[in-house]
This record gives C-alpha cells, structure tokens and sequence, in this order.
C-alpha cells in the first residue's frame, strides 16, 4: 500500500536485496520444483469462515464492531513492516496466485510452519531481528549502544532500531515511525468509543486510541483489565514479543475483535479466584513461588470474528492472556480470552485427526473437546503462576532470559496448565471428565502444536515438552502401529520436575540454562518428524487461514 512506502525514509528499505520468483532460478525445472513446493505449503491450510453469533449484540454493539474493522488495516500495514518491509514491492514481484496467497499468510517470503524456510527462489534466511533492528547490525554494535548514555530506548518494547545519518543506532518510536497507521487506528477507535454503551469499554478504547499516539500503553492496560460486561472487546496495538528472535525486545503490532460468550463465560468464572491456592502449590521450593499476582483477573470465552497482523500471521491462535506487562500484572492480575469458535475449528479439523492416525487405539476416546479447551485454558491461566521478578531483585524474568524468556514463559505455562488441571480434578473443583482425558488430550495436542515448527517460541516450548516426557516415559511409541500411548503416573512426575526445572531457570534468571535446555531438547528428532510427516500424507492440515471481515459478519 502507499501507506507503506511513504514511510520509508523512517523504516529503511526491505531488509536484503532478496531475489523472488520471476527474478531466479535458472531452468524450467527449478521454476516447477518451486511452484509445486509452494503449493504443497499451502495446503497445509484449511479455511475456516470467521463468524459468530451475533443475536446478543446491540444496534450500538454492531456500530462498534464496524469501527474497529476500520483500524485492522493498519495493524497489519504495521506488521508487515517489522515482520518484513515493503509488503507491496514483495507481492509485486511474486508470480503465481498460490505463492502470492502464501505471502499474504505469512507476511513475508518465509514459511511460519517450516522453521521459517523461505519458499521464494532466491530468498535468504529470515534475519533473527526482522525488520526491527538494521540488518547489518551485530548483537555487540546493539550491546554497546544500549549501554552507552542515553541508549535504554534501543531496548524499548516500542521503538524500531535504525541507523542515524552519521551511521549510529538511533530509536524511533513507533508512534513516529507508524505514525499514519497509529492515527488511522486511534480515529477508528476513538469513533467506536463514542458508539459504545458500557461504560467500561468506552473508557478503555479512549484510552487505548492515546496510547497509540504516544506509547505509554500502561494506562489503557488497566482499563482493560477493569472492563466487566461488555460483549464486544478488542485486543490492539504492539503486545508480544515474538517476531523479535534476536533479543525478544521489540514487541509486534497485532488486534483482535471478539464477540463474548457469556453462558460459557459463566462457567469459568470461578477459576480466577483459586490463583492463590494454586500458587502456593507449586511442585517448587518457596523462593520461586512467592510472588503473588493480582486476585482482580478475570476468565472468558470469546468468538473472534477478525485477526490481524501478528495473530494472523503463520499459526493462528485459540487464547489470549493478557496484559505482559509486569507491573500491571502484580498490581491488578491478567484477563485469560479462550477464543472458542477458533479452537473448535482446530479440535474437529485438525485435533481429532491427529488422535485417528498418532494415539493408542484404545486411548482416542479420552480425546474431548472439554479436554481440549480446559488444557488450552489453563495454559492462560498458567501465565499467572510462578515468578516475574528474579529472586535476587535484579531483574525481570524477561529481561534476564533475553530471547530465551518467550520459549521459557510458553513452555512455563504448558506444564503448569497441566499441574493446574490436575490439581483442580484431584480437589473436586473440575467436574468433567477425567485425569486421562486431560493427559491424553495434551499428548495429542503436542503432536499437534510441534507441526507449526520449532523456531517460534511455542514451537521451542512444544519440542521441549515431546522431548522431556518422552525421556521420562509419559508416553511410548508403539513401533509396530506407530501410535503413542501415555503413562498417566510417569506423565505427572514428568509433569512436575519440567515444572520446577523451568520455573527454577526463570527465577534464577539463568540464561545460560534456558539455552542450554532449548538447544539440547528443542528440536524435532527425526523419528517425530516421520510420524508428522504421516499426517500431511493423509491430508491433515497443519492450521487453519479465515475468510473474515465486514461481508462475512454482516452480509452484503
């Protein structure tokens, strides 16, 4: 979009001088070896039509929701930014519907399903930093320039890193280096504050539309958190962390538009409130539990009716838990969203098939959808437990793990939605199903999250957790029909040492640990990744892409 160029002098040019389809290969051969591989990811994709049921909203409700479709543009003109660069320069090169649809999917030349392999001819490997950092900075240049007088904004969640005239690292803050989108979204957010009905939701869209325009979001944090009965919500702006693979600095612009579910909600209301007890639970020594978050969290279920940047690029997500910021986490809790429509599509279309052709026969039918939301749930439940400061006061756990505090935080929260399940079921406090459902639905839920690849930080967490359980024993792999079937009592001690083990490296803010773990147990083994290559030959996508917007919504 021109949008984007004009913001060039800003931003820099694309980050390398890549060559796409149209511009190398040699030989008719290379062109038809490389249009069949572009297909083949694309089918790793099924499409699902986002929608919800939108009986319970009012005419004002719906004027909101028309609003915010007006900021999800440019969110993703962002996104393409700092995942990539010039979105249009790209797209204009590539040849081919399928390749162009897998750009758009990807935001960029490189597969978020294959450990970030380019799919473009000619295209190098992704820059670790994207297109936050210049790419020709090296870690010591940044090292160097943070540390020097007046550098702390080279470290800021919302700031690009470019070069100055004069060839230094300068920082420029988003709201400067955006600052078309970041208007465009702050007027569509302001129109539907003035739209909104509930109190709370027409104060926090206010305080989010400032936000953008100056990058102090800390304010709009807390009104989110203190919004109650509102049915429309919205998640916007630069949240997570995880485009930035160099330093885990950066944080990537992203929105969701969610509808609420309230009989659903209803029913998981009463979790937020044993947070303390579970806590003080924790399968670790005292010094890494106690940190108390804030008791004013909250737990819904949502159907998204629209992703945008970051949370639609590659692997879509199924729950939100939010806000990151660490002050505003202890001072006022997080709200946990369960995206339902979302993870129902992926439990019929793609989990259940999984547990068809990868679990024990006699297994599958503790595969449930129950299981399945309750595991994903307590993952952003999970977010909540365990430390956020080291326990020498030094540091965030965040800033101490670097680019390792992502991977460390998901894989954190997997174990730990676990322990929590098992917790609650042993105390009466959840009443449906089993402990086997539970267990046997996580099991098959890896096989179905390492498929999205181990170079994100859920994939590292993902591969840690297969390779750890498997080491432990709580699961086996039956050679001669090439299924797995869980121990359910060596699964719960695994269950508890991965625990502790990573809310010790947390705690202790030991980096050279959480390397050391990712670098021994993140990888997908060969073996594993023979047994995923099963599932694509029986056709079983890897994740789910939407048709979403206005016309899908309302018709027309």
């Amino acid at each position: 979009m021109s949008k984007m160029r004009l913001q060039h002098t800003i931003l820099g040019a694309a980050l390398l001088p890549w060559l796409v389809a149209g511009c190398g290969g040699n030989d008719a051969g290379e062109s038809s070896s490389m249009d069949g591989n572009v297909q083949e990811l694309l089918n790793q994709y099924t499409t699902v039509r986002l929608s919800a049921d939108l009986s319970a909203l009012s005419d004002a409700d719906r004027t909101v929701v028309r609003h915010l479709l007006g900021a999800m543009d440019a969110m993703d003109d962002v996104y393409w930014q700092q995942a990539y660069g010039d979105r249009d320069a790209l797209l204009d090169r590539v040849e081919g519907e399928a390749a162009r649809r897998l750009v758009e999917i990807n935001y960029g030349p490189w597969d978020r399903l294959g450990g970030d392999a380019p799919f473009i001819e000619g295209v190098g490997a992704k820059p670790a930093g994207a297109n936050l950092y210049p790419a020709d900075m090296t870690t010591d240049e940044f090292e160097a320039a943070a540390a020097a007088d007046g550098g702390e904004a080279l470290r800021s969640l919302y700031t690009l890193v470019r070069r100055a005239d004069d060839g230094s690292l300068t920082a420029v803050p988003y709201h400067e280096a955006f600052a078309e989108q970041h208007r465009t979204a702050a007027e569509a957010l302001r129109r539907a504050s003035e739209a909104a009905e509930e109190p709370g939701l027409k104060s926090f869209l206010s305080l989010r539309a400032d936000a953008l325009l100056t990058d102090e979001y800390q304010a709009s944090d807390m009104a989110w958190l203190d919004m109650k009965d509102n049915i429309v919500d919205v998640v916007i702006g630069p949240i997570e962390t995880y485009e930035d693979l160099l330093f885990g600095y950066k944080a990537a612009h992203e929105a969701y538009i969610l509808i609420k579910d309230q009989a659903w909600s209803e029913r998981l209301s009463r979790f937020a409130s044993l947070l303390p007890e579970l806590q003080r639970g924790l399968p670790v020594p005292e010094v890494y539990k106690r940190e108390m978050a804030g008791s004013d969290s909250d737990l819904n279920a949502y159907d998204v009716v629209y992703y945008a940047g970051q949370a639609n690029a590659g692997p879509k997500t199924i729950a939100i838990n939010l806000p990151n910021d660490e002050e505003v986490q202890l001072a006022k809790g997080t709200r946990r969203l369960q995206l339902k429509n979302t993870m129902r599509a992926k439990f019929d279309r793609i989990l259940v098939p999984i547990a068809g052709e990868l679990i024990a026969e006699d297994q599958r039918s503790h595969v449930t959808f129950d299981a399945f939301f309750a595991n994903t749930m307590f993952h952003e439940v999970a977010h909540g437990l365990g430390i956020k400061n080291t326990i020498d006061g030094t540091s965030t756990v965040r800033g101490a793990l670097l680019e390792t505090a992502s991977s460390m935080e998901e894989g954190k929260a997997d174990v730990l939605g676990l322990y929590m399940v098992t917790s609650l079921l042993e105390s009466g406090e959840i009443t449906e199903g089993t402990l086997e459902d539970y267990y046997v639905t996580f099991i098959a839920s890896i096989f179905r999250s390492v498929r999205f690849g181990a170079t994100s930080a859920h994939g590292r967490a993902n591969m840690v957790r297969f390779n750890y359980f498997q080491e432990r024993g709580a699961f086996t792999r039956d050679d001669a029909t090439g299924t797995y079937r869980v121990d359910f009592e060596a699964m719960r001690e695994a269950m508890n040492a991965l625990s502790e083990l990573i809310l010790t490296l947390q705690g202790d803010g030991d980096h050279d640990g959480a390397v050391a773990l990712l670098a021994e147990k993140g990888m997908v083994v060969p073996a594993l990744q023979a047994d995923l290559d099963r599932l694509g030959s029986a056709g079983i996508p890897v994740d789910i892409i939407f048709e979403q917007g206005e016309s899908v919504l309302f018709g027309g």
